[in-house]
């Protein structure tokens, strides 16, 4: 199978593919799990912020305004409503900072994008990532990284349904779009179940709500660096 023949979209995840986004995340619950030791084990908080961020996805979402009533509410009734007040705007503070993160690129990120826009020009480069859309919208902002995309999709969640509705809007076919991602539950393998094609480059820290198994497929690539991705479209210097 050419990959590089069959494919006129490159469709690019966001969070911890163009940018770390949950690196920052895991900062401020380390931060939590410190304000819970008077009540529980970080082990335990762990946990519980987890169950409170599964509760809560079917009708908050992702991003950082669902992470920070996640958040309020897990310090809230770990501590049994004991934690004092001037904490609790701590923890609202620094979830609040996470709209504000700087979208600093990963490396290779930009020039890999600027190679695939000017020596591929055929190419159809598109942003597609889940989340809250303000909230993305003002990260690609911050990345600067707008202007090397065709196209930008944000959606609430990125399955199965979400990436036939992407080609269906795109007006390609599953065979024509290459996924791009981190994320082997919502990058890597809806994205094949409907017959995309798709590169994995993991990145260092996974949220433990995007974990899953690792597959093998003849469609799919793993790459180490984001530049390797010249190498699987025989994008040549």
């Amino acid at each position: 199978m050419d990959i590089a023949k069959q494919t006129t979209v490159i469709a690019f995840d966001a969070d911890d593919t163009l940018w770390d986004c949950q690196g920052h995340f895991e900062e401020v619950m380390q931060q939590l799990y410190t304000e819970l030791e008077p009540w529980v084990d970080r082990a335990t908080a762990t946990r519980e912020l987890y169950a409170t961020e599964r509760k809560n996805m079917p009708l908050l979402g992702f991003g950082a305004k669902a992470f920070t009533l996640s958040m309020l509410e897990t310090a809230m009734r770990v501590s049994h409503y004991e934690m004092p007040a001037e904490k609790i705007n701590d923890i609202q503070q620094r979830c609040y900072r996470l709209l504000q993160f700087p979208c600093t690129p990963l490396p290779e990120v930009r020039e890999t994008l600027e190679a695939l826009r000017y020596r591929r020009p055929d190419l159809r480069l598109v942003c597609f990532t889940k989340g809250e859309l303000l909230d993305q919208e003002h990260k690609l902002e911050r990345s600067g990284l707008a202007s090397l995309f065709d196209d930008v999709e944000i959606t609430s969640d990125k399955g199965e349904k979400e990436f036939k509705m992407l080609c269906h809007k795109l007006g390609i076919t599953p065979e024509n779009l290459l996924m791009v991602g981190n994320s082997m539950k919502s990058d890597i393998a809806p994205a094949l179940a409907v017959g995309c094609s798709a590169v994995y480059i993991p990145f260092y820290i996974t949220w433990e709500l995007e974990n899953a198994e690792e597959v093998r497929h003849p469609r799919m690539t793993r790459i180490s660096h984001f530049s390797e991705l010249l190498t699987v479209l025989s994008v040549n210097d």
